[in-house]
This record gives structure tokens, C-alpha cells and sequence, in this order.
């Protein structure tokens, strides 16, 4: 068994040509660049149980060799993934059951008839692949990195449906994980790169059967001794593979619901920079949400007006597509959510922070929870006079606070000490949900919604969690 630690970049056919003559990676290849076919055959039952025990099998062919290789599907975020793997050489083409014993095969599958694996779909493509070889300096001294860079053209077939495969990976043989993120950050400088947290096999699971896509990522398994530190590595980190995951479901599917929720997890990502005093210094995410703030500028308009269900709405959800296109294939994309990731496995806000910030950092969550949360609702202003549209005006003008709100809740509300805190979450959820509305309706439907939204801030006040909160 090896372990497969590497990202996947996708990107255009004129950036693929553009990295063959980087001057990176000229400066640190060990060789020529090598190209050829790639013909993988992958398998499951009918039920696809292999898929629900989320691994993977697949007989490749490469030039006259034949590898059979069975994957596990590890968590990815900003497209840098760790997965065993098992590869083995037989004879011919033939799937080689044999091989499939327990040690490698999964205990959730010790059960399976293993004769009623078929093939399920293909992919063919052309790879071009080369070391590259370079000195790191780290805490223990230079340290030798090796890394595979391949550059991936072709497609995925299932059936009579396929997609193109156009992509960079670049995967790690010698040295830590954190190399390969800096060398994709350092690429994404003057090129566009879209981290891509779909597998090959995923991308054919998900044209065999579209509904096979699972946009969720585990949550983390928070407990009461959980440290603030910890809170801030989890939670971000299943924000970013979250809106990364939304963001390939869209560029594929193009529905309008997955932009929505998509500009949500990155609205949330935003607030969650904003809610740990100095445990998380603003200096050290400073690049991060100016970037986000401006990605947010251009998306949430649309997100806004879509809720119209006349021409506005639907010019909104028509011009999505194009927008969200031209931002990915820009860099700062790439930037931002690969320059995230290398982030979180540095541990970079806990670098030169303040005392204070350590000590906020090593603090068990509800006791944090409760300051953070508290401290939100009673710098809250809830509207309390008769002119609605200046009422409106007031809660639009607190929606970074409102933002940071749902993030705490949404995230972390089962350790807040306080009665009800899902009622509490539900009813701040009832007023963004009116407040994203507001700019959609006509005037015969404003005076509706105008009144509700005086209501539910009058139901707000009222909650036994509200004023415990605000005292």
C-alpha cells in the first residue's frame, strides 16, 4: 500500500500548453516531459456498493502494462487529497479478483460477491507527465521535494454521456504536503487555476448517475473540550472543501440553487474570519478577505435580485453562469482558495499573535461560543420605529454582524448555553431569508414583506435565548 498525496488543478487547454514551457517548472524538472495514453476501465456492482464504501477500482492500461489499482476516497479541500492505494501488474486486462483480499479490501465490504463486479465507465485520456526535483528550507534544515507534475487531456465516458478532463495534478513523492501547496500557489501567480475536489472516478460516478454526487462534506466532530484553535482549522477548513465542491457542481450542472448555496458557504466563510478576536489576528487573513470580499461583490448582487421571479430575476439567474466562468478563469480564484489551503496546513494564524491571541486560542468552545455569540446580539440593532423602509435600511447596514451570526449558530449552536438555540437560529434565518427578498419584491408585494419583517424582529425580542444573550 502506498499513500496518494496530491491536488488537482483544472484548467484550460491554453493553460495546459502554457505550463509545458513554465519557467518553474523548467527550472525544477528532472528530464523531458513524457506523454501517453491513459485507458482506465473502472468497476462496481450494479448497486454501486463500492462507491458507498467510497473507494474506487479500476484496471489501468499504460502503454503495454496493465496496473489494477483500488483507491480509498479521502476528504479533499482546495483539490489536495490523501488516499491509500494499492496498485498490482497483471498479465492482461483481466480484473484479477484475487488480489482483492483483506488486506486491502474494505471490512465494510467483507460481504460482497466480488464476482458481481462489471464495468461501469471509462476514462481515456492523454497524459504528459514529468519529476520535478527542488531544495526546501524547513525548521529541521533543506529538505530534498520531489514532486510528479502531469497535465491531463481527454474525457470521462459513461454510457452515451461524457465530460472533458482537462487538468493539472501534482502529486507528491518525497517530502511533506505542504510543498506541493506551495508550489501551487506559486503557479497560480500568473496563471488560472481552479482547485478541483472531483476524482476522475467521482466525475464518472456522477455521469453514470448524476444524482450519485455527494456535495457534502463531514462535519467536524466538535465536543465540548474542543479548543477555539481547533474550531477555527475545522471549521474553515469545511467551509472552503464545501464552497469548492458547490462551485465544480455548478460549473457542471449550472443550477441556479447550487450558485445560491454556493455564495452562502463563501458568505460564511467570510464571517467566520471575523468572530475570533485575536485568536485569529486580522492581519494573517487579510489577503483572504479582501479577496473574498471582492468575489462576494459579484455574486451576491445576482444571488439578490434572483429571488424575483420576473425579468430582473431571471436575467440574475441567466447572467450566473458567465460571471461565475469569468472569475474562475481568472487567477485570483485559484489564488485565493489554493493560498486558504496552504493556510490551514501551515497553522498560519497562530503564527506571531499576541498573547492574548493564544490564550483566546486554547479556550474549550462553549466558553468561547457564548462571549462571540453574546457579543453579536447586543451589538445587534433590531429596528424599533414606524418607518419600514428606514427599518430596512438599518438591518441591511448590519449584515456582516447578521453573517457572522448565522455562522456561529449554524456552526456551533449545540454547545450554546442558552434556551432553544436552534429557535434562535431558525428565527435569524426566517429574517435573512426575508432581508435577501427585499430588493426582488414590487411594490404591491413591499408592504408584505416590510410588515413581516417588523415582526420577526418583534419575535426576535421575545426569545427566551435573545435576552438571555443580551444582558
Amino acid at each position: 500500500m502506498a499513500k496518494e498525496t496530491e491536488i488537482k488543478l483544472r484548467v484550460t487547454p491554453e493553460t495546459l500548453d502554457a505550463l509545458l514551457a513554465h519557467p518553474l517548472l523548467a527550472a525544477r524538472r528532472q528530464g523531458d516531459w513524457q506523454s501517453g495514453p491513459l485507458l482506465n476501465q473502472y468497476y462496481d456492482t450494479p448497486e454501486r456498493d463500492l462507491a458507498g464504501a467510497r473507494v474506487a477500482l479500476r484496471m489501468r492500461r499504460d502503454g503495454d502494462q496493465c496496473i489494477q489499482t483500488l483507491k480509498t476516497r479521502g476528504q479533499s479541500v482546495s483539490g489536495l487529497s490523501e488516499r491509500n492505494e494499492w496498485d498490482w501488474y497483471p498479465d492482461s486486462a483481466e480484473l484479477d479478483l484475487g488480489l482483492l483480499d483483506d488486506s486491502c479490501w474494505p471490512q465494510a465490504l467483507a460481504d460482497l460477491d466480488k464476482t458481481r463486479l462489471q464495468p461501469i465507465f471509462t476514462t481515456d485520456f492523454n497524459r504528459t507527465k514529468v519529476l520535478l526535483r527542488w531544495e526546501r528550507d524547513s525548521a529541521a534544515g533543506p529538505e530534498t521535494i520531489e514532486v510528479e507534475a502531469a497535465l491531463d487531456r481527454g474525457r470521462v465516458l459513461a454510457g452515451d454521456r461524457e465530460e472533458g478532463i482537462c487538468e493539472l495534478e501534482l502529486e507528491i513523492r518525497q517530502g511533506p504536503a505542504v510543498a506541493v501547496l506551495e508550489l501551487a500557489r506559486e503557479l497560480a501567480e500568473d496563471l488560472a487555476l481552479m482547485p478541483c475536489d472531483i476524482s476522475k472516478a467521482e466525475r464518472g460516478y456522477r455521469l453514470f448517475d448524476p444524482a450519485s454526487y455527494d456535495l457534502r462534506l463531514q462535519s467536524p466532530a466538535w465536543t465540548a473540550d474542543s479548543t477555539v484553535d481547533e474550531v477555527i482549522a475545522g471549521s474553515i477548513r469545511q467551509l472552503l472543501g464545501q464552497s469548492q465542491r458547490l462551485a465544480e457542481q455548478y460549473r457542471f450542472a449550472g443550477q441556479w440553487r447550487l450558485f445560491r448555496d454556493m455564495t452562502t458557504h463563501l458568505t460564511s466563510l467570510r464571517a467566520g474570519f471575523g468572530v475570533f478576536d485575536l485568536a485569529l489576528p486580522k492581519s494573517s487573513a487579510q489577503e483572504f478577505t479582501r479577496s473574498l470580499d471582492a468575489l462576494l461583490e459579484r455574486f451576491r448582487p445576482l444571488v439578490l435580485a434572483g429571488w424575483a421571479d420576473d425579468e430582473i430575476g431571471r436575467k440574475a439567474r441567466d447572467q450566473a453562469p458567465a460571471v461565475f466562468a469569468a472569475v474562475v478563469d481568472e487567477a485570483g480564484w485559484g489564488q485565493l482558495f489554493i493560498g486558504l489551503a496552504l493556510w490551514l496546513e501551515q497553522g498560519a494564524w497562530q503564527l506571531n499573535r499576541p498573547p492574548k491571541g493564544d490564550r483566546i486560542g486554547a479556550l474549550a468552545l462553549p466558553r468561547w461560543l457564548l462571549a462571540a455569540a453574546a457579543k453579536e446580539i447586543q451589538e445587534l440593532r433590531v429596528p424599533n420605529h414606524n418607518d419600514p423602509d428606514a427599518a430596512v435600511s438599518e438591518w441591511m447596514d448590519q449584515q456582516a454582524r447578521l453573517g457572522r451570526l448565522y455562522y456561529l449558530l449554524s456552526q456551533f449552536r449545540a454547545f450554546l448555553p442558552v434556551p432553544e438555540p436552534d429557535r434562535l437560529f431558525g428565527e435569524l434565518n426566517k429574517l435573512q431569508a426575508l432581508l435577501e427578498q427585499y430588493p426582488a419584491v414590487d411594490d404591491e408585494q413591499r408592504p408584505l414583506l416590510l410588515d413581516a419583517l417588523r415582526k420577526q424582529g418583534q419575535r426576535l425580542r421575545k426569545l427566551n435565548a435573545w435576552r438571555e444573550l443580551n444582558t
